[in-house]
């Protein structure tokens, strides 16, 4: 009688190869050098719900976005530097039929979030107060008073002012010495933000998860294959 050699559990090969990739992975970087997008409702930032190019803001807005190394998106990014305070940014500007008001804080950050060569344009965050359409969106606020804006090829917003002059969300991995460091494979194409147009890598609980699914799945598949036998 020939005996079939027993074969390992299609589940356990299978994990055996998402652990090698979780390893591997860039997702799992030290953090990531983005522009975040925050809302400023009630006076205090919280990280914004919606992409810039979504979000609506209504007249007496407060938005906020800050250049910065973060781990995950809303739970490690930095805030801006400045009190979300519609009445400090706008108290200059008059209301006026048929636009609104949207107050500004842009913070380009500190000088060790910047990427090599570069430094940030202002040490302190600025504040502008955009007054434009009623139906106008975060991105077209920021637009009319921070101009340039860069975005890539996925419509994610890269720079502000002209800063930074390259790059886009890249993963920046830990050298060792306390200091994030550019990855060797950076390769300016930004991770999907929490927010869905910003810049900032999965989360590593986001990626287990798929793992495990994916493990259960293939468990599936082989306890059936086992009961015809």
């Amino acid at each position: 009688m020939i005996r079939r050699r027993p074969h390992a559990p299609a589940a356990a090969v299978l994990l055996g190869l998402l652990l090698t990739l979780l390893a591997a992975s860039p997702a799992l970087a030290a953090g990531y050098r983005y522009w975040s997008f925050w809302d400023g409702a009630g006076g205090q930032w919280a990280y914004a719900t919606q992409g810039p190019s979504t979000s609506r803001p209504a007249d007496g807005a407060v938005l906020g976005f800050r250049f910065s190394v973060s781990k995950d998106a809303a739970a490690e990014a930095a805030k801006p530097r400045t009190a979300a305070d519609f009445e400090a940014v706008c108290a200059g500007t008059a209301p006026a039929d048929g636009t609104k008001r949207v107050a500004l804080v842009i913070d380009s950050g500190v000088p060790g979030d910047a990427p090599s060569g570069e430094t940030p344009p202002q040490e302190a965050p600025r504040t502008a107060c955009a007054r434009v359409a009623p139906d106008a969106t975060a991105a077209e606020a920021l637009a009319s008073v921070a101009k340039p804006l860069r975005y890539n090829g996925a419509a994610l917003l890269c720079g502000i002012s002209g800063y930074p002059k390259t790059g886009c969300g890249e993963p920046i991995e830990d050298s060792g010495s306390g200091q994030p460091a550019p990855s060797a494979s950076a390769s300016g194409t930004a991770a999907g933000q929490a927010s869905g147009d910003g810049g900032s890598g999965p989360s590593a609980g986001l990626v287990a998860g798929l793992a495990a699914v994916a493990v259960l799945g293939a468990a599936g598949v082989w306890q059936s294959r086992r009961r015809r036998r």
